[in-house]
């Protein structure tokens, strides 16, 4: 027989590390149906039945607020109305019982058998608090039990209640005054404290929360968890990226071509789908890192201070503060940020944040400035790098403001969160989560960027003569898709001889380090590798690479960004240092304006579209409807900046001209502003058209 276990609680109760600790490996992630809010469930066989665990997000009672759109708080309440589940176990704080057991009161009434489980024992011993559960098991009717959430005892002693739970019966439905009176009598009735002594949180917060010392603590851990995620975690990038490759690329190719296969088949197979494996596989150790620090921040206690802290200056955009964590996450990946954005209360503030992310300047952008950097910027770079991190950061700043004045109805919730206590945490826990949100990504965004990969390498693989193995060659397909369409991008300075630029734009969508590639393939394509595919040789170059990662590490503490970029004296030097073909610097000197051709054309990658990965994760989250929203409006912001940019710097030598297409942009920019207008009017059907949780089939 199998039982159906819901997991309830207020939220930081330690309900999740308890459902962990339950279910350990077993255990699935997926979304509730219609919504993009997280939905775990787990299996857990038992000496004398097997158990179906439920995860329910956390809420901290049972009657809906009205106007309320928190969809985790949703979930749940229409799951224990709507759901039948089989047990209850009722997850409460013991160090703040209190809170917890007015949520308590309302389960009773369902007549669902109940088990409470007070967590944090540990914590309980240390604040001297005796906690007499048969008195409360006594006076709720239902099974109590003190945990340790985090020990793996906890789950046979839960286990064991669930078996001996009963239905506790409310004698009457409390009005709310009558549920606090009953509360705190509960409370002085079974809990006694023998010292008054302070919990180390107490003391951490009068740093951490300090008026002064809040923000640069703040900064401090940000930079931090910059320098872990993107330095630390690129050591591995070479190492996944060279055995992907072998694995899924190399492999099948060779296999393919000794049976014979036709040259379609194998370019279907080994540049389209392995390729788009391997390219999942490099987004693992960064992202594998950052949820790894994310992680730890979550389960310290310190993620929950984060969002007071920045509350009132992200309050200006109409955001709340903990939008900000899934923002500045996005320098380092924009696919995290945007899945990061699952933690905000409301329909209006996922939508905005999911809107903005994109144009934090990722890292995989980077790679191209420094090609660009290389090229014509090779003294004083950082500064160009600097000024196109602060341009996104403006441009994703006009962005909210005006989306929130024209299209979204603000949010007038009020902001209210328990601060969790510090942890010390686990390394078990630690390591379930980062796999879990690990496995998640590479699931759900994986599949996106594979298919994209097998479409955009089978167009760049296919010749216009019908032939194959093409790739970021001019006879290629998407080669002769580029020539066709540079005339669109003339007045951002790209000329007709310029069209592998264009390329590197169609490119930069499966990818924005591929635009490297691609140009230095186009613009140099003597350069091509004849070497034969040797497994030794990559399992070789992939252990290496590690060390050779590591001994680099400690020069990039200053700059997990990289945004101080190599200097030289000459164009030679400069080349040699940012690991660049001199030849591919020569040509695109010849095929670009000068500096402020160069400058249009990264403003424009640095705004238009995302990579597919992105754009996979924003389809997943918020829908089609806001997904081809958010790809239009960047590539139309992207366009008109980038193209006033140019002729701006066009002015002094074509004034007419220049001026001419300046009134085309601001036309431009004034039409979307009059479509946005009139979308407002329509706000609240707009942003609806994300659901709300009405039935859990």
């Amino acid at each position: 027989m199998t039982t159906t276990i819901a997991l309830v609680g207020n939220p930081n109760s330690g309900k999740t590390t308890l459902f962990n600790t339950l279910t350990g490996g077993l255990q699935r992630t997926g979304n509730w149906p219609g919504v993009t809010v997280e939905k775990k469930t787990g299996k857990v066989d038992g000496a004398q039945s097997s158990f179906n665990v439920i995860d329910l997000p956390g809420l901290y009672n049972l009657t809906e607020k009205e106007n309320s759109e928190k969809l985790d708080e949703a979930i749940t309440r229409t799951f224990l109305t709507q759901q039948h589940a089989d047990v209850i176990v009722n997850v409460v704080d013991a160090t703040t019982m209190a809170r917890g057991l007015f949520l308590t009161t309302q389960l009773r009434e369902l007549n669902t058998p109940i088990v409470v489980a007070l967590t944090m024992s540990d914590l309980v011993a240390k604040q001297s608090l005796d906690i007499d559960c048969s008195a409360l098991s006594a006076r709720l009717g239902c099974p109590v039990v003190l945990v340790d959430a985090t020990r793996s005892r906890a789950r046979s002693v839960v286990l064991d209640a669930v078996n001996t739970a009963f239905t506790a019966h409310s004698e009457k439905q409390f009005e709310i005054n009558e549920r606090f009176e009953f509360v705190d009598q509960l409370f002085e009735t079974v809990v006694s404290v023998s010292s008054r002594s302070k919990h180390i949180t107490h003391h951490i917060d009068r740093w951490v929360l300090n008026r002064y010392l809040a923000i640069p603590i703040f900064l401090l851990v940000m930079y931090l968890m910059f320098f872990f995620s993107i330095n630390v975690g690129s050591v591995f990038i070479d190492f996944f990226d060279i055995i992907g490759g072998a694995i899924f690329v190399e492999t099948p190719r060779m296999l393919l071509q000794s049976i014979g296969s036709p040259s379609w088949f194998t370019a279907f197979v080994a540049d389209g789908a392995g390729a788009g494996v391997q390219l999942v596989c490099t987004f693992i150790p960064v992202i594998g890192a950052l949820f790894l620090f994310l992680s730890v921040l979550e389960d310290s206690g310190y993620m929950g201070r984060v969002a007071f802290i920045l509350d009132k200056p992200l309050r200006a955009l109409g955001l709340p503060g903990k939008a900000f964590v899934p923002l500045i996450v996005g320098f380092g990946c924009n696919v995290p940020s945007v899945m990061g954005t699952r933690g905000l209360d409301s329909k209006p503030d996922r939508i905005l944040t999911t809107i903005m992310a994109p144009f934090m300047s990722c890292g995989a952008r980077l790679t191209v400035y420094v090609l660009f950097v290389a090229a014509f910027f090779p003294r004083h770079g950082q500064n160009i790098v600097f000024l196109l991190y602060v341009l996104g950061i403006l441009v994703a700043v006009g962005t909210a403001w005006i989306v929130r004045k024209q299209l979204l109805v603000p949010s007038s919730s009020t902001f209210a969160q328990e601060l969790p206590k510090y942890h010390l945490p686990t390394w078990r826990n630690l390591m379930l989560h980062t796999w879990q949100r690990l496995r998640d990504f590479v699931w759900r965004a994986g599949r996106a960027i594979v298919a994209v990969v097998v479409v955009l390498q089978i167009v760049n693989s296919v010749g216009t003569d019908g032939t194959f193995g093409n790739e970021n060659t001019e006879k290629s397909l998407l080669s002769e898709i580029g020539r066709t369409i540079t005339p669109i991008f003339a007045p951002m300075g790209i000329n007709d001889e310029n069209w592998p630029a264009t390329v590197g734009i169609f490119t930069g969508f499966f990818a924005k380090e591929v635009v490297v590639e691609t140009l230095d393939a186009l613009c140099t394509p003597d350069a091509d590798s004849t070497d034969q595919f040797n497994y030794g040789t990559s399992l070789t170059d992939a252990v290496t690479s590690v060390p050779q990662n590591l001994g680099a590490l400690g020069s990039t503490f200053l700059d997990p960004l990289g945004l101080s970029v190599n200097e030289s004296e000459t164009l030679e030097a400069s080349a040699l240092q940012n690991d660049v073909d001199i030849n591919t610097v020569l040509a695109m000197q010849a095929l670009f304006d000068g500096k402020l051709g160069a400058f249009s054309y990264l403003l424009f990658l640095l705004l238009y579209v995302p990579c597919v990965a992105t754009i996979g994760v924003i389809l997943r989250e918020i829908g089609g409807y806001w997904a081809t929203f958010s790809v239009v409006w960047s590539v139309t912001i992207a366009y008109v900046l980038a193209v006033s940019v140019y002729q701006l710097g066009q002015f002094g030598s074509s004034p007419i001209k220049a001026t001419l297409w300046i009134a085309s942009m601001v036309a431009l920019a004034s039409v979307c502003m009059l479509v946005l207008s009139w979308w407002g009017r329509h706000a609240e059907r707009s942003y609806k058209r994300l659901p709300n949780v009405v039935q859990l089939d």
